[in-house]
C-alpha cells in the first residue's frame, strides 16, 4: 500500500490543508494540522507550498517511434514528471505516423511501461500526414489506447471536404479534431512573423492571416457539422477574436496557447539564434498581449507546450536550415506563472483550470484534472511560489536542448508530482516511476 500523508499545502492557493493518499486515490483532506499519518507512510511536509491538480498537456512531441535521436517516451515523461504533469498527449507526427490503432497502441503501452505519466496517443486524421485520405480513426478510436483526440500537427488538414469528414466521423466517439492552422501556400518558406522586422532581417514573412483563414473556415465546418473542434497554438489576435466570435455564435471550439507564444516575442530573431524559430513563428507584442487577455477571459481554454524536443545538429545550423520547435515541458509552469499569474491575469485556481482540469476534459481523459477531494485519483502537483530558477537546457531529463528559455529566471519550481499517489518527484527531483497494476494496464479509458 502506497500511502502519503502531505502537511500544510495551500490547495489552489486558499487555505492550508492536509491531504492524504491512499492506494491511488485521495482519502481524507483536512485543515492543516488535523490529520494523522498511518503507519508506514511517507509523510511531505508542504508549508508554503501550492497543491495543483496533476498538470495534462494536450499537445506534446515524444517523437517515439522512429525519432529516439531526439525524444523518447521514457525521456519525454520524466521530463513530464518533473514539470509537475501527470498526463500528456502525444502527438501523431512519429515514424511511422500514429495513424493506425497498432501504432497508438504501442506509444500508449511505452508510456505504461516507463511509469512516469499517462500517455495518451494523438491520432492522425489522415494517411501519413499526407492530407489526401482518412485514417483510421474508428479503430484507433476503439484500441487499448482509447484515442480521442486527432490531429496532423505539423501539417495542417487543408482539404475542407477532409476536414469536414473527419469531423463528421469523430462524433461518433465523442472525439475532437485538433487542428494546426496553417494556410500552406501563403506560409511557403516562411521563416518568421510577417512585420517590418522580417523585411529588415531578409527573412520570408509568415502572416497572420495565414492561420486566421484557416481558424476561421473550420469554425465554420465545426457549426455547421456540430462537432468539436479544437485549435492548436493560437498565436495572433485575429486567431483570438474569431475563436471568441465561433464561441458567441455556440460552436464547441476550443483552443490553445504555448508558454513561449505568451511571453516571447520576434524581436527575439533579431539576433538569428534558430532556437527561436519556431511552428508558429514567436509573433509581435500586441499578439502576446491579445493572447494573455484570451486566457484570462476564457476565449483561451488552455495553456499546451508543444513540446518539440530536436537534436542539437538540428538546431545549431543556420536559420533557414533549422527545424522548428522548442521544449517546453520542464518549463511550461514557471513561464505560466510569469507570463499570467504575476501580471494578475490568473489565480492559482485558474492555473488549475488550464493546465490542468480543461485540458483533460478536452481530451476526454478519465481521472485526470480532478478536484483535490477525496475520492479523486491521487495525482497531485506540489509547487513552491516563492523560488526561482534559472533555466539551463543541459540538466534537463528531455533530451531536447533546444530551450528558448535558457539562462533565464523563472518564478516557481515543481517540488514532488503524484502520478496515481505515488511520487515521481519529491524535493524537485526524479524519485520512482510508478508500477501499474495489471488491470490498468489491460486498456486504457475514457469518458463521453
Amino acid at each position: 500500500m502506497d500511502t502519503t500523508l502531505i502537511t500544510g499545502a495551500r490547495p489552489l492557493g486558499g487555505e492550508a490543508a492536509d491531504l492524504l493518499l491512499r492506494d491511488g486515490a485521495i482519502a481524507e483532506v483536512g485543515p492543516a494540522g488535523s490529520l494523522s499519518a498511518p503507519e508506514g507512510a511517507r509523510v511531505v511536509r508542504a508549508s508554503g507550498l501550492i497543491a495543483l491538480p496533476g498538470l495534462v498537456d494536450l499537445h506534446t512531441h515524444l517523437r517515439e517511434p522512429g525519432r529516439e535521436d531526439a525524444e523518447t517516451v521514457e525521456t519525454g515523461t520524466r521530463a513530464a514528471a518533473l514539470g509537475g504533469f501527470t498526463a500528456v498527449h502525444a502527438m501523431a507526427n512519429t515514424a511511422p505516423v500514429a495513424d493506425t490503432a497498432g501504432v497508438v497502441e504501442q506509444v500508449w503501452r511505452l508510456g505504461q511501461q516507463a511509469g512516469w505519466c499517462d500517455v495518451r496517443p494523438v491520432g492522425a486524421v489522415t494517411i501519413g500526414l499526407a492530407g489526401e485520405r482518412l485514417a483510421e480513426l474508428g479503430a484507433m478510436a476503439d484500441s487499448a489506447a482509447g484515442v480521442r483526440v486527432f490531429s496532423d500537427d505539423g501539417k495542417c488538414v487543408f482539404d475542407a471536404v477532409l476536414l469536414r469528414r473527419a469531423l463528421e466521423y469523430v462524433k461518433a466517439f465523442d472525439g475532437v479534431v485538433a487542428q494546426h492552422a496553417q494556410e500552406p501556400r501563403l506560409t511557403e518558406g516562411a521563416q518568421m512573423n510577417e512585420s517590418a522586422l522580417s523585411g529588415v532581417l531578409g527573412l520570408r514573412g509568415w502572416p497572420a492571416v495565414a492561420e486566421e483563414a484557416i481558424i476561421a473556415r473550420d469554425v465554420l465546418l465545426a457549426g455547421h457539422v456540430g462537432s468539436r473542434l479544437h485549435v492548436c497554438h493560437v498565436s495572433t489576435a485575429g486567431s483570438v477574436e474569431i475563436v471568441r466570435w465561433a464561441k458567441a455564435r455556440g460552436v464547441d471550439v476550443t483552443a490553445e496557447v504555448t508558454p513561449h507564444h505568451l511571453l516571447l516575442t520576434d524581436e527575439l530573431v533579431r539576433g538569428y539564434d534558430p532556437v527561436y524559430k519556431v511552428n508558429p513563428p514567436l509573433r509581435s507584442n500586441d499578439d502576446v498581449r491579445a493572447l494573455r487577455e484570451g486566457v484570462a477571459d476564457g476565449t483561451i481554454d488552455i495553456v499546451a507546450t508543444d513540446h518539440a524536443p530536436h537534436p542539437v545538429e538540428d538546431k545549431d545550423c543556420e536559420w533557414s536550415a533549422a527545424a522548428m520547435g522548442m521544449t517546453g515541458l520542464e518549463t511550461a509552469l514557471s513561464v505560466v506563472l510569469a507570463a499570467l499569474v504575476e501580471p494578475g491575469h490568473l489565480d492559482w485556481a485558474g492555473v488549475a483550470r488550464v493546465m490542468s482540469q480543461t485540458p483533460a476534459r478536452i481530451g476526454r481523459v478519465t481521472g485526470q484534472g480532478g478536484a483535490l477531494a477525496v475520492g479523486e485519483a491521487a495525482h497531485v502537483v506540489l509547487i513552491d511560489p516563492a523560488a526561482r530558477w534559472t533555466v539551463d537546457p543541459a540538466a534537463m531529463a528531455t533530451k531536447g536542448r533546444n530551450s528558448p528559455f535558457a539562462g533565464r529566471e523563472l518564478p516557481g519550481r515543481v517540488v514532488a508530482t503524484f502520478y496515481g499517489g505515488h511520487p515521481t518527484v519529491l524535493d524537485g527531483a526524479l524519485a520512482t516511476p510508478r508500477a501499474l497494476p495489471a488491470s490498468d494496464r489491460e486498456g486504457a479509458s475514457w469518458s463521453k
